[in-house]
């Protein structure tokens, strides 16, 4: 019996010396790791010839758009609108995304992004950082061209020490967004609130002064590329007709807020938009030609990269984004 148990004893040391071993060795309780970045936001596609980088400058979070973002729907059919495309209605995530177009004659940047931010958590500023992931230099650029004045567009003329951006940048304005902006009877007849916006407008065109050239509807600005105009968003608001062939896209800067928004409901009225009516009517105009023609369509806000395909869809529209791909 003796002997049983003197086994039994040995057996089972080692099997506890081995539970004892196991505890020292456990690992310590996991530490949290850092989220690692996205890739370089950058997105390319052909028109024809004209090689089109879509470069993504980050985005802005609005809380509740349930809330006065749409003057002309109430807080219920917005709500209900964005739960169905499957949206939080507690916040907005607004994108930003600025195309550059390589042509034949010459590279082209449409607006500018929200320019240099000092907050460290700023989500919006990225367009520097993008356009180096690209391999794009600022002193490759040779227009600047402009949809309209918005500071989510102008901001990106200055870097981080007021100085021009793109040196060598010929500035391409729409004549009648300029003539709105740089008019001082408008910029003192404005809302309190809206005067720093006129400021702004004319601080960040200013080291380019000697560069800016005002261009009115049908203006070519290089061969293929046309302006249109499109206003409502703003009194000279415009948009931008890229063609090489039967190639076509079309550049609508801010025709249109998110697709959620302003495709599925071309009537409703964000905040944005100074003059509502006129901006429903030139997207109708413009969303039923793109729809008609399936005419590739590049948009600022919408998720990025930011184009695609409009398609006529009951009362309003849907936006058929581009697949990405790893072939140009």
């Amino acid at each position: 019996m003796q002997r049983r148990a003197m086994l039994a004893a040995g057996l089972a040391a080692p099997a506890l010396l081995t539970a004892g071993e196991a505890r020292a060795q456990a690992p310590a309780p996991a530490q949290p790791q850092p989220v690692p970045p996205q890739a370089p936001g950058y997105y390319r596609f052909l028109v024809g010839q004209h090689l089109v980088t879509m470069l993504h400058d980050g985005q802005a979070i609005r809380p509740n758009p349930t809330q006065g973002f749409v003057r002309n729907a109430s807080a219920e059919e917005v709500t209900a609108s964005m739960r169905a495309q499957g949206l939080n209605p507690a916040q907005l995530v607004n994108p930003f995304t600025v195309p550059v177009v390589r042509t034949p004659r010459g590279t082209v940047m449409f607006d500018t992004g929200n320019g240099p931010q000092t907050a460290a958590d700023s989500r919006v500023g990225q367009l520097p950082a993008n356009l180096s992931a690209a391999g794009i230099d600022p002193a490759s650029i040779d227009i600047v061209a402009f949809t309209h004045f918005h500071g989510d567009h102008v901001g990106g003329l200055l870097d981080g020490s007021g100085n021009a951006a793109f040196p060598r940048a010929r500035i391409i304005v729409p004549e009648k967004e300029w003539a709105f902006w740089m008019d001082e009877g408008q910029a003192s007849r404005a809302p309190e609130a809206m005067r720093p916006a006129f400021a702004n407008v004319r601080r960040r065109f200013a080291p380019y002064e000697s560069r800016i050239e005002r261009v009115a509807e049908g203006a070519e600005i290089l061969p293929g590329l046309r302006l249109n105009e499109t206003p409502g968003h703003t009194p000279g608001h415009s948009s931008y007709h890229l063609s090489d062939g039967d190639a076509q896209a079309m550049i609508l800067g801010d025709l249109t807020s998110r697709p959620e928004f302003n495709l599925t409901n071309p009537g409703w009225h964000v905040i944005f938009d100074m003059d509502p009516a006129q901006a429903e009517a030139t997207r109708r105009r413009v969303f039923d030609r793109v729809a008609t023609d399936r005419i590739r369509c590049v948009a600022y806000h919408w998720p990025f990269p930011a184009n695609g395909t409009v398609l006529k869809e009951g009362n309003g529209y849907r936006l058929v984004p581009a697949e990405w791909s790893s072939v140009v």
